[in-house]
């Protein structure tokens, strides 16, 4: 059977109510994402979305959720350009880092302000 899948075309990640200033901080101004508008319906329901680059899964979606728990485990993984280099700029923001190369692949895992694990690796595993 051929896969039905084609592609990923947004991942969605919680975020707390009132959280879009800290997420367009961390999101647009730490990882240099574009924000996208939403549209005008779901706009009302707040959060924000960001442009991924050309190749990869399309957006990522901030989404409120009203009963909030941050994501420890679950997490999304980021292909980075220069994980030394943002490893450093995360830690001057103030974030902890943690370096993992268990399995020979450069990778840091850090958390955005809510608390939700994300991972930058420096190649594709």
């Amino acid at each position: 059977m051929k896969p039905q899948v084609k592609k990923i075309i947004h991942v969605q990640i919680a975020i707390p109510e009132s959280g879009e200033e800290e997420a367009r901080a961390f999101y647009g101004g730490l990882l240099g994402l574009t924000e996208v508008a939403k549209p005008p319906e779901l706009a009302k329901r707040g959060g924000c979305w960001f442009k991924l680059p050309e190749g990869t899964c399309g957006q990522l979606h901030l989404g409120v959720d009203m009963e909030f728990r941050p994501a420890k485990k679950a997490h999304v993984a980021f292909l980075a350009a220069d994980v030394a280099e943002l490893a450093e700029m995360a830690r001057s923001h103030g974030y902890e880092v943690v370096e993992d190369q268990a399995d020979g692949t450069e990778q840091v895992y850090f958390y955005d302000p809510f608390g939700n694990r994300l991972e930058f690796m420096g190649k594709e595993a």
